[in-house]
């Protein structure tokens, strides 16, 4: 089935068309409003929070490592392009077609901290230290770790729909980290909507997992299509350069549209499980 996804980020108005079958949820909070994985935050109640996070060159050093990652991707699909005049917020004009951007994607989205030149585990226990409690890199349930490279193309659907994490079992207790690396602005942060992770499953209209589909891309994660509380107004909280944003796996969040004219937005996703022995 056919439906428009409306909602408002930072009071702009999005739709987009979604392919799928929606259902209202039962009444309960999947969140768990004591010993979850931000209960020591002064924010839990908003769900989400900026925080420093590199020192020195680090940053810089991950730029490059992603920049490796994604020129690999691009060769090992056949793309002929100038490696040493490529920027990553001109990707858009070395993949210029949905179907090649598609098969790049594939590949940047499913990667380990091995792929990186870069200490991942560094930075898993410097979140470690802001939420108060041990954290990991290794997904038990996946047995590996999963490093995500976000490509959003300008004036594009390269997003994932209004979604939570925590619908798949392996997110339940993760915190959820996102980092900008190029393009990211008040046009094309990751939007989140402050305080959905407290919102019931009956408040909430959405497909299972694997049951959504935009522009002919099905996702892992369900579509939230709807609330009953009103719109869907989500923000961006739009973190520097240096900066991340973190969040539970509860808070509705997606719809990462990027508004910019002319700049491809990269960013890459975390997540890190608690450690509870």
């Amino acid at each position: 089935m056919n439906k428009s996804c409306n909602l408002y980020i930072d009071e702009v108005a999005y739709d987009f068309d979604v392919e799928g079958d929606f259902f209202w949820g039962e009444d309960k909070l999947l969140f768990k409003s004591e010993n979850n994985i931000i209960s020591k935050m002064p924010w839990k109640k908003e769900g989400y929070s900026v925080v420093d996070i590199f020192v020195e060159d680090e940053f810089f050093k991950l730029m490059q490592s992603i920049t490796k990652n994604i020129v690999k991707a691009i060769k090992q699909n056949g793309i002929h392009f100038d490696e040493a005049t490529f920027s990553l917020d001109k990707y858009h004009e070395v993949v210029t077609t949905d179907d090649l951007h598609n098969k790049v994607i594939d590949i940047t989205r499913n990667l380990e901290n091995s792929d990186f030149d870069f200490d991942i585990d560094a930075l898993t226990l410097r979140f470690a230290d802001v939420l108060g409690y041990k954290l990991t890199s290794w997904i038990e349930e996946l047995q590996k770790s999963h490093i995500q490279i976000r490509i959003s193309r300008p004036n594009s659907l390269d997003i994932n729909p209004p979604h939570r994490d925590g619908y798949l079992s392996y997110w339940e207790d993760i915190i959820n980290v996102w980092i900008p690396i190029v393009g990211c602005n008040e046009k094309s942060s990751l939007p989140v909507l402050p305080g959905s992770h407290l919102m019931s499953e009956h408040e909430v209209l959405r497909t299972k997992s694997k049951g959504a589909k935009i522009n002919g891309n099905i996702y892992y994660v369900p579509c939230i299509l709807e609330i009953k509380s009103g719109p869907i107004k989500m923000i961006r909280p739009n973190p520097n350069e240096g900066e991340a944003l973190i969040f539970t796996p509860f808070l509705i969040h997606g719809a990462a549209v990027n508004k910019n004219e002319n700049i491809t937005r990269v960013s890459l996703e975390l997540r890190l499980p608690r450690v509870l022995n």
